[in-house]
């Protein structure tokens, strides 16, 4: 089995230096530098150019449309990846073997999902991001994809959920994904104007391709298996902390920290 697990990242970090795995500099038109020597996402078919507003899913597109030959396909973050053990460094990070012994029985792997405990998905991402894009997008999961959109209210419900954007899936799992995924984002975006958003806000297709994972996952009953995650590097908790607080009190915060 061939496995690629694409590591997306901005600019030059310490990546995995392990069979399988490929480092993608997205936004590659605006963050290339000569001693970056990634793979490129503005290569071959790509939405390089959207980066600033579809995050690391500009390296997942450039996969689904150039990837060929391979037969499953993952992504992690250059400082959020899979682990077989701890401590959590890169001579730890998920090994294609293992990889293959769990695509033998599982479709997709995905990490362990995130727990908001008091607030649904829903409440989260309204109190974190302006409220309109999510609403459009069961509007348009309603008219485009109705058979997802029992899942889809019951994701939003849900206190937990399968976030970040990082997976290892099959290839026709992976098809099946992008297929829904950057359809149901092509019509968000030509629904709603984001001129007027924050450098932050304007990232809104990522953050809604985040909740998208699980009502894909759950429409289709793909088998799958959460394994260990772990984040290399500062976590800033305390400011992750006050800005959950202010968001409590209905104050748009960061939520993403570098």
């Amino acid at each position: 089995m061939k496995i690629k697990i694409l590591v997306a990242a901005h600019k030059k970090f310490p990546m995995p230096e392990v069979e399988g795995y490929l480092p993608v500099l997205v936004g590659a038109k605006k963050n290339y530098k000569p001693d970056i020597p990634y793979q490129r996402d503005d290569e071959g078919e790509n939405i390089s150019e959207k980066n600033p507003n579809y995050n690391e899913l500009t390296a997942i597109y450039w996969a689904w449309k150039n990837l060929k030959d391979v037969d499953a396909v993952g992504l992690v973050h250059y400082r959020r990846l899979f682990f077989e053990k701890k401590p959590y460094n890169l001579n730890n990070v998920i090994s294609v073997e293992k990889v293959h012994q769990l695509l033998q029985k599982y479709d997709v792997l995905l990490p362990k999902k995130r727990n908001y405990y008091i607030e649904t998905n829903y409440s989260h991402y309204i109190h974190a991001h302006y409220k309109e894009p999510l609403d459009k997008t069961r509007e348009i999961i309603k008219n485009s994809y109705p058979a997802y959109l029992k899942e889809f209210d019951r994701v939003m419900k849900n206190r937990k959920a399968h976030m970040f954007n990082m997976f290892i899936m099959r290839k026709e799992a992976f098809d099946s994904y992008c297929n829904f995924m950057f359809d149901v984002l092509g019509k968000l975006e030509d629904t709603i104007d984001i001129s007027n958003y924050s450098v932050q806000e304007a990232r809104v297709f990522g953050y809604i391709s985040e909740l998208l994972m699980d009502v894909w996952l759950y429409t289709t009953k793909e088998s799958y298996k959460e394994i260990s995650w772990g984040q290399i590097g500062s976590k800033h908790l305390v400011k992750k902390a006050i800005s959950f607080v202010n968001r409590k009190f209905g104050l748009k915060t960061k939520t993403h920290f570098e």
